[in-house]
């Protein structure tokens, strides 16, 4: 199992001018990286696509996600990363409508109280979670983090963090101290039951509750779930409707042991458990 950067060294250390040069060489052969959180912020984002809003990138890299998304729709963006090797070549990309800053997210996002319509990330949550030095305490990061967030996004608006949490534990971290400091909301799992394309994100609301976006892939599956539940309950009925009752159930059971009988076949005797549904745990 590959060792997560988190463990090998700081953000600060670890994104350092040779990682930032791996980066680029992918971003250019293989496209924009970050497109799929793009793909999240259109469909669960925090700006409508007929506005220009102001959005906020935390942990940006080299070129933002909100810069990538919003591209074609005209918003304004700002970045904040704490690796200045990915931020010096961020700065030589080609000219779009926003800025990058150099800024440690546990010591939180000290902006205008309001100012951001919106905010996304990703891979930011992951290393508040880890004490790179003496001094850190996750809680507190976290905390510090959130709070000053919250402060920041306009009331009604939302962040939407895609990120990889070691745990469960690392979740309910996470969770319990973005709650702590007013947001509502939860996780989202883009296809849960893949293991390449499964992506977790945690989407959050300033304001009162709101309808978390639906899941990628879960729309497909609950609707195959609603198709088979159906093909079951229509066979059940034609079944009623011929004079016999379910398959398996337990009137079917024991026709088929009397017939089984009258053949002189070996059949087990009946107990109190016989057509009784086991539970299917072993």
């Amino acid at each position: 199992m590959a060792r997560r950067p988190e463990y090998a060294a700081p953000p600060e250390i670890f994104y350092n001018e040779q990682e930032a040069a791996k980066y680029t060489s992918k971003f250019s052969y293989h496209g924009d990286p970050v497109g799929d959180v793009g793909a999240r912020d259109r469909a669960a984002g925090p700006c409508p696509k007929t506005e220009c809003h102001f959005i906020l990138d935390l942990g940006c890299r080299q070129r933002t996600q909100a810069a990538t998304s919003s591209r074609n729709r005209g918003h304004v963006w700002v970045g904040v990363d704490i690796s200045q090797a990915m931020l010096n070549r961020g700065t030589g990309r080609a000219k779009l409508r926003g800025d990058m800053l150099l800024g440690d997210l546990g010591h939180g996002v000290c902006f205008r109280a309001g100012a951001f319509d919106g905010a996304i990330s990703i891979s930011a949550l992951q290393w508040l979670c880890n004490a790179d030095k003496k001094s850190h305490n996750p809680v507190q990061r976290l905390h510090k983090f959130f709070s000053s967030l919250y402060a920041c996004l306009s009331r009604g608006k939302r962040a939407v963090f895609q990120f990889y949490p070691e745990n469960s534990d690392q979740i309910e971290l996470v969770t319990q101290q973005a709650m702590k400091a007013g947001f509502t909301g939860g996780l989202v799992v883009d296809y849960p039951n893949s293991s390449k394309a499964k992506k977790m994100f945690l989407v959050l609301f300033t304001g009162g509750p709101q309808k978390l976006p639906t899941a990628l892939g879960a729309a497909a599956e609950a609707a195959r779930n609603q198709i088979e539940c159906t093909a079951a309950a229509r066979r059940d009925k034609l079944g009623k409707l011929r004079g016999k009752g379910p398959k398996h159930g337990a009137a079917w059971i024991q026709e088929k042991k009397e017939r089984r009988r009258r053949q002189g076949k070996e059949t087990k005797p009946d107990s109190k458990y016989t057509g009784r549904r086991r539970c299917g745990k072993f």
